[in-house]
């Protein structure tokens, strides 16, 4: 399953530009998105085929194909809970899925329990982004599903202590690359259409932002989703494209990693030293998707969030 598809080249990206990204390798094939780490495995959503993935990369070994779990809905984001759940984002709704008593993989068979009802008067709006923060909250944005592109998507955190809130940002038509800082204080966002990936200061306790500014400008794609590494720098996947950036805490580029794929929509850190950098990718009409991994260039993920669900 994995081959290698073609060396990475860097963009230009000014002087801290690194200059040999070496070997972009295929994994698997198909739809990706909110590609996370969890316990040894990676796991993404399929909207295309409302299911869940999950897959043991078996270095040096034989390759193997990923587990799937079928869904009632399609998912547009996953996180992992301290009860062992899964919290799924699928498009009106929050809900909880168990996972499947090993050794089977991925979920368990009975359906996901709804947590909450988002948006529910508004039909024209569906989640389409969403992370645990460091305080184990998950703050997640909901798009325009429409042809139109007006910006009616908002914002929210969703806790088991407060429920629902909704945070005082800006509209989005395509809310995305939601992301926090290591110490939890700023909160990473896009609107996609806008082709702007912002900041904010982040008050996770109390569901409060303030100080909303422009992070960094995105030519010519828009920026998806995103992970912080342990340095505090942020990936973004530039959808349409076909780069994943990394960028400074102060929004500096320092580094653009062209892709085989046109349309990245999530990368990811994982592996035992969170050593590993994978990105997750859209098919489209005469454009690859599918899983691959990239060289990190010696940057390491932080451990993935879990939500606090009890």
């Amino acid at each position: 399953m994995a081959s290698s598809v073609r060396n990475a080249r860097v963009a230009p990206a000014g002087a801290d530009e690194v200059h040999d990204n070496g070997a972009v390798t295929l994994l698997a094939s198909g739809h990706v998105e909110s590609l996370r780490w969890h316990h040894g495995q990676w796991w993404w959503c399929d909207p295309d085929s409302a299911s869940i993935y999950t897959w043991q990369e078996q270095y040096g070994e034989a390759p193997v194909k990923p587990s799937r779990t079928r869904l009632p809905d399609r998912a547009a984001a996953l996180a992992f809970c301290h009860s062992g759940r899964v919290l799924l984002a699928q498009a009106k709704w929050l809900c909880f899925a168990d996972r499947a008593t090993p050794p089977a993989q991925g979920l368990g068979r009975r359906p996901p329990q709804p947590g909450v009802a988002v948006d529910p008067a508004e039909p024209r709006t569906g989640i389409s982004d969403g992370a645990a923060d460091r305080d184990g909250h998950f703050v997640f944005g909901t798009r325009n599903v429409t042809p139109e592109a007006r910006q009616i998507g908002s914002y929210y955190q969703y806790s088991t202590a407060h429920g629902l809130r909704r945070l005082a940002l800006p509209a989005a038509a395509m809310a995305h690359s939601i992301a926090v800082s290591p110490d939890g204080g700023t909160l990473y966002f896009s609107d996609a259409a806008t082709r702007r990936i912002m900041q904010c200061d982040y008050d996770s306790a109390a569901a409060k932002v303030a100080n909303v500014r422009l992070f960094a400008e995105v030519e010519q794609a828009q920026p998806r989703g995103a992970v912080i590494d342990a340095d505090g720098c942020l990936w973004s996947a530039h959808f349409g494209a076909g780069k994943v950036a990394r960028y400074a805490a102060d929004g500096r580029l320092l580094r653009s990693i062209e892709l085989p794929a046109k349309y990245p929509t999530q990368p990811a850190f994982g592996g035992p030293q969170f050593e590993h950098l994978l990105v997750g990718a859209m098919p489209q009409p005469g454009a690859a998707g599918g899983l691959y991994r990239l060289d990190a260039g010696g940057a390491r993920g932080l451990p993935g969030a879990l939500f606090k669900d009890r």
